[in-house]
């Protein structure tokens, strides 16, 4: 998958107002932490999340996602009558129907002739909406696109904290299998892509090589409809420790694969983005790689797990803080359940102005 017409031309992401620690969830759930004998500072710990932040309970993606989007247009300076093809991403959506793109597109105030639709793909919804939009602008069916997603992710730790301190009989198996729910966190992010010949960046997308391993889809599973309707609330499981080697394993391929589709060595490429799981993930994923972890830029410490939008909105951050110069060979890294990876590879050559933060 190569690209010699698309370019980056802007990022913009959102992040809560309320900010939950992870002692707060552990103080919470202390009942459950006292009988089964865990100790205080477990989920940090095995984590590296010290914090994460929730929109407002009753929030719809959508909403906030028009709201990124609109911002996304303002910063970058894009005409939106453009704008060929709107991509909803995310995990989390207004509704199975329609698709909450439709929301956004007419709060963003889109043109009609705008494609609109939502791709749902676990923790790879945006990636996939890049290529989706790469590939549409490549062959000339469209000039420019945006994909955008919001994580709400209050829903899911708080049914989790609820399930875990009502079971009677909870057990440390219990406990480790919802702990990936607990680290979960919320966001929003916007992604512009264009025909170079329209960029002002030249921030080029080169390509890149998606792999999947679909034997190992019920490692990390959520959303169960009989689950939740006896639940009254989102549920997801995860084996997190079989998630970690499974992925990592399956990301080491398809990054050789991306490798060889852009004609890279390691030594080729300047910084790096990866999708934001937790401090483990993240050390053993560069060593595997064999990238340092110094040409990375974590957040997952301060946001915790955002999903779909984890990666975008840690690039934008680290765009916005530096971390990217001209004439950087970039390379993200996304994983996500099911399992599946998508590597890409950016030119970057310069930083939009001003910041695409809300």
């Amino acid at each position: 998958m190569r690209f010699q017409h698309v370019c980056v031309e802007a990022l913009a992401y959102q992040l809560p107002p309320d900010v939950v620690r992870s002692e707060d969830i552990e103080d919470r759930l202390a009942p459950v932490y006292e009988r089964l004998g865990l100790p205080a500072g477990r989920l940090e710990m095995m984590t590296g999340i010290r914090e994460r932040r929730f929109f407002p309970r009753g929030t719809r993606p959508g909403t906030v996602s028009a709201e990124t989007v609109k911002h996304l247009l303002h910063v970058s300076g894009f005409d939106a009558g453009y704008i060929g093809a709107l991509l909803h991403g995310s995990v989390c959506r207004d509704q199975l129907e329609p698709a909450t793109a439709n929301a956004v597109h007419l709060a963003a105030g889109l043109p009609a002739h705008c494609l609109i639709l939502d791709v749902s793909n676990a923790c790879l919804g945006l990636l996939n909406g890049m290529m989706v939009l790469a590939n549409m602008i490549e062959s000339g069916q469209i000039r420019a696109g945006i994909v955008t997603g919001t994580e709400v992710g209050r829903g899911l730790v708080e049914t989790t904290m609820d399930a875990l301190l009502s079971h009677p009989h909870v057990t440390r198996q219990d406990v480790k299998l919802a702990f990936a729910s607990l680290t979960i966190g919320s966001g929003s992010a916007a992604i512009l892509l264009c025909d170079r010949r329209l960029s002002r960046t030249g921030n080029r997308l080169l390509g890149g090589s998606f792999l999947s391993d679909t034997a190992s889809h019920l490692l990390c599973s959520g959303g169960d409809a009989a689950t939740e309707n006896a639940n009254d609330g989102p549920q997801m499981q995860t084996d997190s420790e079989g998630l970690l080697h499974a992925g990592v394993d399956l990301a080491e391929r398809a990054w050789t694969s991306a490798r060889d589709t852009l004609g890279w060595s390691n030594g080729d490429v300047d910084k790096v983005f990866t999708h934001q799981v937790g401090q483990a993930h993240r050390k053993l994923l560069l060593k595997r790689l064999g990238l340092p972890e110094t040409r990375d830029f974590p957040t997952v410490q301060f946001l915790g797990n955002t999903g779909a939008v984890a990666l975008p909105i840690t690039a934008a951050l680290g765009i916005e803080r530096g971390h990217l110069t001209a004439g950087d060979q970039v390379a993200l890294l996304g994983i996500g359940s099911g399992l599946n990876a998508l590597m890409l590879g950016m030119d970057w050559q310069s930083n939009p102005d001003p910041t695409g933060v809300i």
